[in-house]
C-alpha cells in the first residue's frame, strides 16, 4: 500500500510540476461538512479576480523567506511527500494571511490540527495548518488581506512532538470531478518578505 501512495503522491498533475495527494477519508458526517463547503466554492470564487497572486506575503511573522528551508516534496511517513512548507517560528508567533481572499474553512483534523483555509485569486486555496489557535472572531465567509490575522504558530495535529511551525500550503483551484481534486504547487518560490 505504500508503494501505491507514494506513486500516487509523485503523479504530477498535467505535466505541470503540481502535487498530487491521497485524499484520506473522513467520517460520512465529516464528508458532508466538506461537501458543503465544496458546494459553495463557484459562488465564492466568483467574488474574487481571475488571476491567481504572482506574489504571496510571507505569513508568519518575523520570518524571512530566506529562513525558510525548502521541504517540499520531501519524504514524510506513510508514503506521503511534503506538499507545501514548514515555517519555523516560537509558539505563539502571529499568522496572518499571505494574501487577499476569504476564508473558505476553519476546523481540525488529525493530520494538519487546527487550520485555516483562505480562498484567494484565482480559486486558489491557501492551507495554514498546526496552529496553536485560530484568532478570535476570525470567522468562515469573512474578507482577508495580507494584514489580517488568521492565529498562531502551534503544533497541533502530526507537528505533536515537533518544533512550532506552520504548515503552509497551495492547491490550485478545486476540481471536483478530477481525479487530483487538490493539485498542491510549491509556494516557497511565491513568498516574499513582509517590509
Amino acid at each position: 500500500m505504500t508503494g501505491v501512495l507514494l506513486a500516487v503522491s509523485m503523479l504530477l498533475a498535467g505535466g505541470t510540476g503540481l502535487l498530487c495527494q491521497p485524499e484520506p477519508r473522513e467520517s460520512p458526517a465529516r464528508e458532508a461538512v466538506w461537501d458543503a463547503h465544496f458546494a459553495k466554492l463557484p459562488t465564492l470564487t466568483g467574488r474574487l479576480p481571475d488571476r491567481p497572486d504572482a506574489a504571496l506575503a510571507m505569513p508568519v511573522a518575523g520570518v524571512r523567506v530566506r529562513q525558510v528551508a525548502d521541504t517540499w516534496r520531501a519524504a514524510r511517513g506513510a508514503g506521503l511527500l511534503h506538499a507545501g512548507q514548514d515555517v519555523f517560528a516560537p509558539r505563539g508567533t502571529v499568522v496572518r494571511s499571505a494574501t487577499a481572499g476569504l476564508v473558505w474553512m476553519t476546523g481540525s483534523s488529525v493530520r494538519g490540527g487546527t487550520w485555516v483555509y483562505v480562498l484567494g485569486a484565482g480559486g486558489r486555496l491557501y492551507y495554514y495548518a498546526h496552529l496553536g489557535a485560530v484568532a478570535r472572531g476570525l470567522r468562515e465567509g469573512q474578507a482577508v488581506t495580507p494584514a489580517t490575522v488568521l492565529g498562531t504558530v502551534g503544533t497541533t495535529g502530526d507537528a505533536e512532538g515537533t518544533p512550532p511551525h506552520l504548515h503552509f500550503a497551495v492547491f490550485e483551484r478545486y476540481g471536483p470531478g478530477s481525479p487530483c481534486r487538490f493539485p498542491a504547487l510549491n509556494p516557497l518560490p511565491l513568498l516574499r518578505d513582509r517590509s
